[in-house]
């Protein structure tokens, strides 16, 4: 599931729309609907209580599957899955781990703005921060191996999430 806006401007690049992103959000304004994953394998880690995921990407053209931290509040089980709210910050580091770029630090600094992140989820997003940055510095947790040679294991069925309520609002 994502947000209806997000899947519109991935579909058709309409940066209207993804502009619209945030204030729908902060004024409780959005809609969740299905989303199919495309463009890369995706194989991601996220621990209870962590502010952030991290995941590689492995694209069939790109021989060096890069490493991604995506800045969320902490996930929680639902019936039908994993909840959890993405804080539109992100650190995209080098498949060596010799380097990292901030993403989307405007977008970060709009919900700041129009009250979308709170001051007490900026203060835990910035712990996050400093410690995702120490366990690529550290090569440590999940930084530390290799996902390459992870085993998927190709019998795990795709979830499927139920009909009844798929279009959900905020």
């Amino acid at each position: 599931m994502a947000p209806t806006t997000w899947i519109h401007w991935l579909r058709t690049g309409d940066e209207e729309v993804r502009e619209q992103a945030i204030p729908n959000l902060a004024a409780g304004r959005w809609e969740l609907d299905r989303w199919t994953w495309r463009d890369a394998v995706l194989i991601s880690r996220s621990a209870p209580g962590d502010w952030f995921t991290v995941s590689r990407f492995f694209r069939p053209d790109d021989p060096e599957p890069g490493w991604y931290v995506n800045f969320e509040r902490p996930h929680t089980r639902t019936a039908i899955g994993i909840d959890t709210f993405d804080l539109l910050l992100d650190l995209v580091v080098a498949p060596d781990l010799s380097t990292w770029t901030w993403k989307d630090e405007d977008e970060y600094a709009h919900a700041r703005r129009i009250g979308l992140i709170d001051d007490a989820t900026h203060r835990a997003l910035d712990r996050a921060r400093q410690q995702a940055i120490e366990l690529v510095t550290a090569r440590s947790g999940p930084f530390a191996g290799d996902w390459s040679t992870l085993p998927v294991d190709r019998t795990w069925p795709l979830p499927l999430l139920p009909v009844e309520g798929m279009r959900l609002t905020g």
